[in-house]
């Protein structure tokens, strides 16, 4: 049986519902823009990072959406709540080193960052990057937050 469209329409407007939308759409901005460019050495982990917490916070999302956590063994039905609140700690960790690599690479490559320098310069990509990588943190930290409310004023449900 489908979900029922108010269930949809309540996550999708609700602040975890946003939140888990701008999670989405910022860390795919993050991996876009290194894996467009040439990238060596440490920003391999950064894109580790950001595809695999996009990816897991997609399915999260998805199976939200469709009410389907009842279905995911161990983790799913009343435990939801504490999952993905679970996951956006993880995610605000990593991604907090995620943005001293992506300013570590900033810094390092300031030296390219003049009018005329001829050769290719990774510093506006690193720039954008250590932007989104900040903006993602964020926003995975206010999930967080948001869920340790929730489960502090004893709810189930992230909606």
């Amino acid at each position: 049986m489908p979900p029922k469209p108010e269930v949809r329409m309540n996550l999708l407007k609700s602040f975890f519902g946003i939140v888990r939308i701008l999670q989405i759409l910022l860390g795919a901005g993050l991996w876009v823009t290194i894996a467009a460019n040439k990238y060596e050495g440490s920003v391999h982990f950064v894109l580790f990072v950001a595809v695999f917490f996009w990816l897991l916070t997609l399915a999260l999302f998805f199976l939200t959406l469709l009410d389907k956590q009842d279905l995911v063994p161990i983790v799913g039905g009343e435990r939801w709540l504490l999952t993905n609140m679970i996951h956006d700690i993880a995610a605000t960790l990593l991604y907090l080193s995620v943005i001293g690599i992506m300013i570590y690479k900033t810094n390092k490559n300031s030296f390219c960052n003049l009018k005329h320098y001829k050769e290719m310069c990774l510093y506006t990509v690193y720039l954008i990057g250590s932007v989104f990588a900040c903006l993602t943190a964020c926003v995975y930290l206010l999930s967080a937050i948001y869920g340790s409310c929730r489960k502090c004023q004893g709810q189930q449900t992230v909606v």
